[in-house]
């Protein structure tokens, strides 16, 4: 679903990644994990044309989306959650999801794919059900953080980057938040997800990617990962 290949990026004349190359499959939760300023949220940026010195090769479902700007790679169905969140304080729950809202998409072999409605995303999120006319600069962080996923979700993406989803918000979101994404795995949905928390990445990922410097060091399957103390002392213990 995607397929990313000899990714580089700059910012001014700072080189941050390089050479990345990667891929995710239909189905599949795939981690980038790295320390803190590893580059793992430039990637997600990279991904989305989001940082504009870049180079290499982006393909999303078989078509290349290298050189087109953020709108259209969004249309083409890649969903971005970004570390920020970014929603609408002053709209309400509801009027940050209608925001998002794409048509419905099919794969590449003409199946469709997942289609989200609110209706579909407060029984995913049953606490921004019972908020939904709540405006967003008056919900916790942890809330916020699954509203902005839902608005994602209501661009019926193909493929969703996910940047430090479990980073600042409480264990009942961060649990909640791993079951979600397990349950968009069942529902065919792709996840590339940036993350430096271990535990959290364990009960999600299939494989997993380590950056150090904006390099890939390490990759393999996740469960290799969290049984190899030397790989997590060497590239993601401070």
């Amino acid at each position: 679903m995607l397929q990313v290949e000899n990714l580089n990026a700059w910012y001014g004349a700072a080189h941050i990644l390089y050479d990345l190359s990667f891929e995710v499959g239909r189905g599949e939760v795939v981690a980038v994990m790295g320390r803190n300023g590893a580059g793992k949220s430039t990637t997600m940026k990279s991904l989305m044309g989001l940082v504009e010195s870049r180079s290499g090769r982006v393909r999303l479902a078989g078509r290349d989306i290298s050189a087109l700007p953020t709108y259209q790679i969004a249309r083409l169905g890649l969903g971005y959650v970004p570390e920020d969140r970014r929603i609408f304080t002053e709209l309400t729950v509801l009027e940050n999801l209608d925001v998002g809202q794409q048509p419905a998409r099919c794969f590449a072999d003409g199946s469709p794919a997942p289609s989200w409605t609110p209706d579909r995303l407060f029984r995913l999120f049953p606490n921004l059900a019972e908020m939904r006319h709540r405006p967003g600069g008056q919900m916790s962080g942890g809330e916020q953080q699954m509203l902005t996923v839902a608005r994602t979700l209501m661009g019926n993406p193909l493929v969703v980057l996910l940047d430090e989803p479990s980073e600042g918000v409480a264990p009942i979101i961060v649990e909640q938040m791993a079951k979600t994404i397990v349950e968009l795995k069942t529902q065919g949905l792709s996840v590339l997800l940036s993350e430096q928390n271990i535990h959290f990445a364990e009960m999600v990922a299939d494989r997993v990617y380590v950056v150090e410097k904006g390099q890939i060091r390490w990759q393999g399957a996740m469960s290799e990962l969290t049984g190899s103390t030397e790989v997590q002392r060497s590239f993601l213990t401070v």
